[in-house]
């Protein structure tokens, strides 16, 4: 069995201990897809936006994570460096599905993919997002949805990786502690734990 097949089943495996146990403290929805527009604020210090893009992950990410941000012309702006292959960014408070978020590459491949509405993802391993500060979202089941109330979510993390529902055995309804597969039935379907790791 390849590597990649040995970390899945260990994901999967770490996903339903997770929804079995409900090991949340805190609960509530998960971020709607990655946005990332500018949180540039004129007001705002570089140092409050790398703070606010460091809560979104644990702590031994988020100490050598690179820290990326949207500047005013929509480009990604550096920061802070980073050295560990996570990518911290600030997110905009303002703007519904934007909150800060700690990825790997293959979860930044992912919400590339996403924000171009390619047909499905392109990565080629399971991604992780950290989202341990929160977030808002608008929906559990359409990962375009624009237009629905917002839904405040608490601390999260996420597998990045097309799940199915009836293959994991985990369920595809939001649940506030536990793991359930967010987006089911679309190419973007992926494994939500509430909670820290």
């Amino acid at each position: 069995m390849g590597f990649a097949k040995r970390s899945l089943r260990s994901l999967i495996l770490l996903a339903s201990v997770l929804l079995v146990n409900e090991t949340n403290p805190q609960g509530a929805a998960q971020a709607q897809g990655p946005d990332h527009s500018s949180s540039m604020d004129a007001n705002e210090t570089t140092q409050a936006k790398i703070a606010r893009a460091l809560s979104a992950g644990p702590p031994d990410v988020a100490l050598s994570a690179q820290v990326v941000d949207t500047d005013a012309q929509g480009k990604m702006a550096v920061l802070r460096e980073g050295n560990n292959g996570f990518t911290c960014m600030p997110g905009n408070p303002k703007v519904v599905g934007d909150p800060p978020m700690c990825a790997d590459a293959a979860s930044m491949q992912w919400a590339a993919d996403f924000k171009a509405r390619k047909p499905k993802p392109t990565n080629t391993v399971p991604g992780i997002t950290y989202m341990l500060a929160g977030a808002t979202q608008r929906s559990d089941t359409d990962p375009f949805d624009t237009t629905s109330p917002p839904i405040q979510v608490g601390p999260h993390w996420m597998i990045m990786w097309p799940f199915d529902p009836k293959a994991t055995g985990l369920p595809a309804t939001h649940r506030e502690r536990g793991a359930y597969i967010m987006w089911a039935g679309s190419p973007y379907a992926h494994v939500h734990v509430m909670g820290r790791p």
